[in-house]
């Protein structure tokens, strides 16, 4: 029996790896909105003064360099300045640097963890960011319909395009066993259980081979295991008890291989949607999935959606974390919470549709 099931995970996993990867162009085609799409804006700025915060060690990172270079001198705008990331410093200091500056735009070229902690910087001023998306998942590029492929075009959205305020949303993490805390700032999606337990065990071999398809192999090897016991509470409201192997908290929904896993979220809102799993089994589980997928309106009792502007979440135990896809520690306790409208961004000149 543990042979069979093991088996139909296995085959399950693979027919979404095969199908999300072999259904980019299609997905795309039918996703409509992961935002509610305000209407853009030019800068309508003559000169500019660009700031870049870059991550360095990035393939393609020196060809981004040139191709911002060649388009500021293009435009008789001054030389761009360049703040490199570190080991020690993956953008804090660089784009608080870039502000100081006096930037009229900043435009990261990286990951999603360099594109995350510049925001974090930039949350509540007015000054825009650009996105040159050089990382594996690029989340936040892909919910703003950037091509991630197309490194020229993403360059010129990030200088020359339209701008709009997108929500961020922030989660505190706290584990009452170290007496650790920490705030992360996030743009995409962020959680706690199962999700975070893959991306921590990730091996980062196989992600610079395959990319995301890497999640794929630590996915398998996570679907067993047990649920655990939560609390959760919404907008300070009484405290419901839930047994869960991972709960998600959605700023925007679009993830690699075109699957809009949560339709309904929506980037400048002003609200979280919140997915709580449940799954008992590898049936839960592939239930869950042809969900996805299918794109099913059909509830499922082992997903469940919420919508709020706060969520705090307790454990007896610690879980894993992650925002955007990068490991956040451990904890017993989480409060995630939006900031509606505070982050400008250069997006496509036009409405935002697909």
């Amino acid at each position: 029996m543990r042979d069979w099931l093991l088996y139909l995970i296995i085959a399950g996993v693979l027919a979404f790896a095969v199908s999300s990867w072999w259904g980019v162009r299609r997905l795309k085609a039918k996703h409509t909105r992961s935002a509610a799409w305000e209407e853009t804006h030019s800068p309508e700025l003559g000169q500019q003064k660009v700031a870049v915060v870059m991550n360095p060690i990035k393939a393609r990172s020196a060809e981004a360099r040139i191709l911002i270079e060649n388009a500021c001198a293009a435009a008789g705008w001054v030389p761009p300045r360049f703040f490199d990331t570190t080991a020690e410093d993956p953008g804090f200091g660089q784009a608080r640097a870039a502000v100081e500056y006096g930037a009229d735009v900043v435009v990261v070229g990286g990951g999603d963890g360099t594109v995350r902690v510049v925001a974090d910087v930039l949350a509540g001023t007015d000054t825009a960011m650009g996105l040159i998306p050089l990382g594996t998942g690029n989340l936040l590029a892909r919910n703003i319909h950037l091509d991630v492929g197309d490194l020229h075009g993403s360059v010129q959205t990030a200088l020359f395009g339209h701008q709009r305020f997108i929500d961020t949303a922030t989660m505190t993490v706290e584990n009452s066993r170290t007496n650790e805390s920490a705030v992360h700032t996030f743009l995409v999606i962020a959680g706690i259980g199962m999700d975070a337990e893959v991306v921590g065990d990730t091996n980062d071999g196989l992600k610079k081979a395959v990319g995301w398809l890497a999640y794929t192999e630590a996915g398998v090897r996570h679907l067993p295991g047990r649920r655990k016991k939560v609390s959760i509470s919404l907008d300070d409201q009484p405290e419901q008890t839930r047994k869960i192997r991972s709960v998600l908290f959605a700023n925007c929904g679009l993830i690699p291989g075109g699957i809009d896993f949560i339709p309904q979220a929506m980037i400048d809102d002003g609200m979280l949607d919140v997915v709580v799993m449940s799954p008992r089994s590898a049936i839960g589980w592939l239930a869950m999935y042809w969900k996805i997928v299918l794109k099913h309106k059909r509830n499922l009792p082992v997903m469940t959606y919420y919508r709020s502007g706060k969520i705090t979440l307790r454990c007896a135990e610690p879980m894993a974390t992650q925002v955007d896809g990068d490991p956040s520690g451990e904890a017993t306790k989480v409060t995630v919470q939006i900031a509606p409208g505070s982050l400008l961004i250069r997006v496509k000149d036009g409405s935002g549709e697909d």
